[in-house]
């Protein structure tokens, strides 16, 4: 396919203006936390799920929410607890006496944007629930499959630090996430602000509308076709290689910290966000820089660790930092 990358670049600055005043809508709320938000684009830029881990406090769910405010999206919130079933999430079939037959009610998971709030507090059969609708985009009710609407997104929250009565999400649900995104504490000036909004009264904020669902699905057809150079897919691919064989790229030392390393989906992921943090940057081309932008969000929740890297205090963040320290750069 041959590229003018002149021709993409004006039509990746047509096409991303929404995104600013997106931005901007969302700064009426939310103090701070840009980078949160910006991964959060990325995901509804690409269709990727996010997982967002942080303490209690830092508006991930009012993040969530106001973005979904700005595009007038169908936005549900399911609250994951251990009490909760697969009916809960994706709906059940109800008998209708009248008519002698049974119909299905669709649950909350029929939404463009979709938040799971302490998604690892709930059971395995309801995280197997979400993994289909993760990943085909579709649920089964009864003896019917019914699609989901599209766009369709799932951001999920999860407490790094209160862990009883919670359930580690299985790696194949992990892997279903693009991005796994750590969200840190406000600056100090950003607290004194956040401060003085919520102990001034309630909020006047109003959220105008900054996108339409239309906007953000042209979006997305113009991010497959930004340019990126076969040298940055060559450097998408040692990176993720570098995560199983570490050894084969001068970092034999990591090599029994490492028991599984990256799946395929994450070379997938990595070239999809790289392509849509080049859109936000309103770039019609990909450099070595939204990899590394990108890369530590991707690959950090695939890497499983051996236990002599937890003996270690080694996480998989360092060895997935380590690496981009020592893959060669194009």
């Amino acid at each position: 396919m041959a590229y003018d990358v002149k021709v993409i670049n004006e039509l990746v600055q047509r096409e991303s203006v929404f995104t600013e005043r997106l931005v901007s809508e969302v700064g009426k709320v939310i103090v701070g936390q840009k980078y949160m938000v910006e991964r959060i684009l990325i995901g509804l830029l690409t269709g990727g799920h996010v997982l967002l881990e942080g303490v209690p406090g830092l508006a991930k769910t009012l993040t969530v929410k106001t973005v979904a405010d700005c595009f007038h999206a169908k936005f549900q919130r399911i609250q994951f607890t251990p009490d909760l079933l697969p009916a809960d999430i994706v709906g059940t079939t109800i008998y209708n006496p009248a008519t002698q037959e049974f119909k299905a009610k669709k649950g909350p998971i029929f939404a463009n944007l979709v938040l799971a709030d302490e998604v690892n507090r709930a059971p395995a059969k309801v995280q197997s629930a979400l993994l289909e609708a993760m990943q085909e985009r579709q649920v089964t009710i009864g003896d019917e499959t019914h699609k989901l609407p599209e766009p369709f997104l799932v951001m999920a929250t999860q407490n790094p630090i209160e862990q009883e009565g919670t359930y580690a999400l299985p790696e194949a649900q992990l892997d279903r996430f693009m991005l796994m995104v750590k969200v840190g504490y406000p600056g100090k000036q950003e607290e004194r602000e956040i401060m003085d909004r919520m102990t001034m009264g309630p909020s006047t904020a109003r959220i105008d509308s900054a996108a339409t669902i239309d906007e953000l699905l042209s979006a997305r057809s113009v991010i497959g076709q930004i340019y990126i150079d076969d040298k940055i897919r060559d450097y998408i691919i040692n990176v993720v290689h570098a995560t199983r064989e570490p050894g084969a790229y001068g970092l034999k030392e990591l090599a029994d910290f490492v028991q599984y390393g990256a799946s395929p989906r994450a070379s997938i992921f990595l070239n999809l966000a790289a392509r849509a943090h080049a859109f936000l940057k309103r770039r019609g081309y990909v450099t070595p820089e939204d990899i590394k932008s990108v890369g530590l969000d991707v690959l950090r929740h695939r890497v499983i660790l051996t236990y002599e890297a937890e003996a270690e205090n080694v996480t998989s963040e360092d060895i997935v930092r380590r690496l981009f320290e020592h893959v060669e750069v194009p």
